[in-house]
């Protein structure tokens, strides 16, 4: 049976981006390596513009319908004094919670080549290679009540931080089974100093560890894993840790690799159906400029092959092209090193493709 793939381009860059992971769709489709179908919908700004909401009703009955989602960018300076449930965010938070995306892997991996675009010295940084596993559908971003009201003659704002027993336990045990295929460390980053959540989150870790014994679990206070991801961060394997936390650490340890650009990310369900996109944002202030860098799309593409269409291979395939265009001295702005040769979105992704074929 063919491979339904939704294509969610988004806002800003996601446009540009994801043009040039879908190149690379169409190059296994056309050369029989792989029975795909893809469908085009909006969603963040551009479903607002389409139909007056960031997640139509159409492009969620895409997204149930298909095997897998490869999702751009959302957002722009335009839709910021829209009411709040009609900001593009909006859209790709009720993605995430209506398909259940619950388990968010973000690797962060230093390319050799790019070494010296890290703001940390070589030998801090050199052959790094983290797995932050980050729970999607939970915490504070999703936690009720939640709100903006007048007490006592001025406003005050809220949001709940909760999770459920069962929750900390997917979440932690997709962490534990990562960790066994890697390096058998795993990390549970919390705040059980202060919080009861965290208090629960450390419980139902520690427990759910004495089903990996051959797992090392460790626990390190959220404000100390942040010192420590710049401090020493090939320390770390494995990383697990709550929604708004995870969200943070990710993009802290994105830097530690040179650029937020070169990082891909899966969102999974219970079945390990997901949704693929890289971790950083929109960027309007270069969105139409062809100057984005594709590569952490076109590796979230890989993500996709290897995590939810069981094709390893042409997974193994696209993260070696990489490293070949960077070893070729290609780079778009964001990773340009002196002695390199800068290049725009379409032909980084066009050097990317050319390696494939």
């Amino acid at each position: 049976m063919s491979i339904n793939i939704a294509v969610m381009p988004g806002d800003g860059i996601g446009i540009e981006i994801v043009a040039e992971a879908v190149k690379i769709i169409d190059h296994y489709k056309n050369s029989g390596r792989l029975d795909v179908k893809m469908e085009e919908a909006p969603v963040g700004g551009a479903g607002y513009d389409a139909a007056g909401k960031p997640l139509p009703d159409e492009t969620l009955a895409l997204a149930r319908e298909s095997d897998a989602i490869l999702f751009g960018a959302i957002g722009g300076l335009e839709y910021d004094e829209l009411p709040r449930e009609l900001r593009p965010e909006r859209g790709l938070l009720a993605l995430r919670s209506e398909l259940e995306l619950f388990a968010n892997l973000r690797p962060a991996i230093l390319y050799p080549q790019l070494a010296d675009a890290s703001s940390l010295k070589p030998e801090v940084v050199s052959g790094l290679d983290i797995m932050i596993v980050r729970e999607l559908t939970g915490g504070i971003y999703f936690g009720q009540p939640r709100g903006i009201d007048e007490v006592d003659g001025e406003r005050k704002g809220y949001n709940t931080l909760v999770y459920k027993e069962s929750e900390i336990d997917r979440i932690s045990r997709v962490a534990f089974d990562i960790a066994m295929k890697r390096n058998k460390r795993l990390c549970s980053v919390d705040k059980a100093n202060v919080l009861e959540v965290s208090e629960l989150w450390r419980e139902v870790v520690t427990r759910n560890g004495s089903d990996y014994p051959e797992v090392e679990l460790s626990h390190m206070y959220v404000d100390n894993a942040a010192m420590q991801l710049v401090k020493w961060p090939k320390q770390f394997d494995v990383m697990v840790t709550k929604n708004m936390f995870g969200d943070i650490l990710s993009d802290a340890a994105a830097m530690l690799t040179g650029s937020i650009g070169m990082l891909p990310s899966a969102s999974l369900d219970a079945k390990s159906k997901g949704m693929y996109e890289p971790i950083h944002g929109s960027a309007p202030d270069i969105a139409g400029k062809g100057v984005a860098n594709p590569l952490a799309t076109i590796l979230s593409l890989a993500m996709m092959l290897r995590y939810s269409l069981d094709h390893t291979d042409l997974a193994d395939e696209i993260e070696a092209a990489v490293g070949k265009v960077l070893d070729k001295g290609l780079r778009t702005p964001d990773i340009m090193a002196a002695g390199c040769k800068e290049v725009g979105t379409v032909e980084m992704g066009e050097a990317v493709l050319a390696e494939l074929q």
